[in-house]
């Protein structure tokens, strides 16, 4: 089995543009939750969210690639650049052949989606754009991404609702691992901040008004986000061979599934996940040292999510850090996991781990170490990422500091 290493990342969410603001911002505690700005967004109840702000498609790409990328693709392209380029991969060759795509994606177009209902619904236009179908595909991004850089190898997009990109990033990981690929582009993303996006999410009444407190007492709920996060997953002896610098290793994975309810967690399947992962990597619990959580605000997951650390690390859970960074970028969703592993980045290589913002009360079934309010400089040699999603779908990936 080979040794798989992240030699790129690129991000934008609602905390930046960049992995360099991002981290800023989680270092800071910064909070990019906010009211949001689009069509009809007064007919909503909820009204907050992570939306990106300032982004200019207009200035990034030609009228031709307009047609054709909605903001999913738009988001994935962008952090797609700045991880391939901080590699410094070019895919060509044998590279070119065996290289490939996975990402995660819950919603597709959804932008594409809303514009071209309201189109055909509410304007009673008769026809659509012809690319209509070829933009809102969930595989769209993974496609644009294969294209663009020339990577023929296995490329193909992964849909577990919130688990989305931590399944993808595993597969990713898995075929670096078996020697199926000397590198893959891997990660997630999503946009459903449209009319149509909020106003499903609000039919679940699981969202909050005001803010996402994970953990705190007085949580009331989720709040969605947006953007993408990119990685390049690279075998260990091809990126030492050219001299690539390396964030950290990835070393293993595990997924479960709670076969319960199609919305209510599962203290149990978490907790397969989470014991499966450290299996996996083959290392004992004492050696985590911090957990980035799902931690969505809602009074469900952080309960159980708690819970499950608790039962797989017994008396360890009270030693270790677990954050929560949708209280400063909100969920996205299929693209939440991939954003979030910028976290268990930071804390391996910067020895920072980002706060839980807004929490304010505590709450016994939350009884962890969850890093409130204020990041924290800890040396970190082991990180996990948590992803657990509706249809009771979870997937776990264990990181290490090189």
């Amino acid at each position: 089995m080979k040794r798989v290493v992240i030699t790129g990342a690129g991000t934008i969410n609602a905390l930046g543009h960049s992995v360099p603001e991002t981290l800023e911002a989680m270092r800071e505690g910064r909070c990019g939750i906010g009211e949001l700005e689009f069509r009809d967004v007064e007919r909503l109840a909820i009204r907050i969210g992570g939306q990106v702000r300032g982004f200019e498609a207009e200035g990034r790409f030609n009228r031709q690639q307009m047609s054709l990328y909605d903001r999913f693709t738009q988001f994935t392209l962008t952090a797609a650049k700045e991880a391939i380029e901080q590699s410094g991969l070019e895919f060509h060759g044998d590279l070119s052949a065996k290289a490939g795509v996975v990402l995660g994606n819950s919603g597709g177009g959804m932008q594409t989606l809303d514009e071209n209902y309201r189109s055909v619904y509410e304007d009673g236009k008769n026809r659509v754009h012809p690319f209509v179908v070829p933009k809102l595909m969930n595989n769209a991004a993974a496609g644009h991404v294969s294209m663009q850089y020339n990577l023929k190898g296995p490329s193909f997009t992964v849909s577990t609702a919130c688990a989305s990109s931590n399944h993808a990033m595993a597969q990713a990981f898995q075929m670096v691992r078996s020697g199926m690929s000397p590198a893959m582009i891997t990660g997630g993303s999503e946009s459903m901040l449209c009319f149509g996006g909020v106003k499903a999410w609000e039919g679940l009444r699981v969202m909050s008004k005001d803010a996402c407190r994970p953990f705190s007492a007085n949580r009331n709920g989720m709040v969605q986000g947006e953007g993408a996060g990119i990685f390049v997953f690279e075998e260990y002896d091809h990126a030492r061979a050219r001299g690539a610098e390396i964030l950290c290793e990835v070393i293993g994975f595990a997924m479960s599934s709670d076969a319960a309810d199609i919305v209510m967690p599962s203290k149990q399947g978490a907790a397969r996940a989470i014991s499966g992962a450290l299996q996996d990597a083959r290392i004992a619990a004492s050696e985590v040292g911090y957990i980035n959580a799902h931690g969505t605000g809602t009074a469900a997951n952080d309960k159980t999510e708690c819970a499950a650390v608790a039962d797989v690390f017994g008396p360890h859970a009270d030693s270790l850090m677990i954050s929560s960074t949708k209280s400063m970028h909100g969920h996205l969703i299929g693209g939440t996991g991939a954003v979030e592993l910028l976290a268990c980045i930071m804390a391996l290589r910067d020895g920072v781990v980002a706060p839980t913002i807004g929490y304010e009360e505590p709450d016994p079934e939350c009884n962890l170490d969850v890093v409130p309010n204020e990041a924290r400089e800890a040396k970190v040699d082991v990180a996990l990422s948590n992803a657990f999603a509706f249809g009771g779908l979870n997937a776990v990936l264990a990181l290490r500091k090189v």
